[in-house]
């Protein structure tokens, strides 16, 4: 599968029980060399704990640097990235948090990527 679809919203569901640690959130993407832009749009659809409705942010992830050239790891015509969103933020609240990414851009379905996923850990 190459194509990521407005319907399809990678989501993560995590449990915050101590809210002094500092955590990392990131996006993850795996494409293709035949993915046609630069970038990808996309939302961060967030839910903290005592939320009942989503709050979304817009990011735009840079996939070329100035020269055309993919960044991330790549692999014969494949590209990895982890793409740091928040570094080093507190969740001020324990309990179940939710996070779903959802692109935004003109195509649907966008060719080339291959999977998109979001990615919290624990900071240093």
């Amino acid at each position: 599968q190459q194509d990521w679809h407005y319907s399809f919203m990678p989501t993560v569901a995590f449990n915050i029980s101590d809210t002094t640690k500092l955590y990392n959130v990131y996006i993850t993407l795996r494409h293709t060399e035949a993915y046609a832009y630069r970038n990808l749009w996309v939302y961060l659809h967030s839910r903290q704990p005592s939320d009942k409705n989503f709050q979304k942010e817009r990011f735009e992830l840079v996939l070329q640097d100035d020269q055309g050239r993919w960044l991330g790891r790549g692999m014969d015509d494949i590209y990895e990235l982890n793409i740091p969103i928040f570094t080093r933020i507190r969740f001020t609240q324990t309990g179940e948090y939710t996070l779903k990414l959802e692109q935004i851009m003109r195509d649907n379905p966008l060719k080339g990527i291959m999977n998109a996923g979001i990615r919290i850990e624990q900071s240093e």
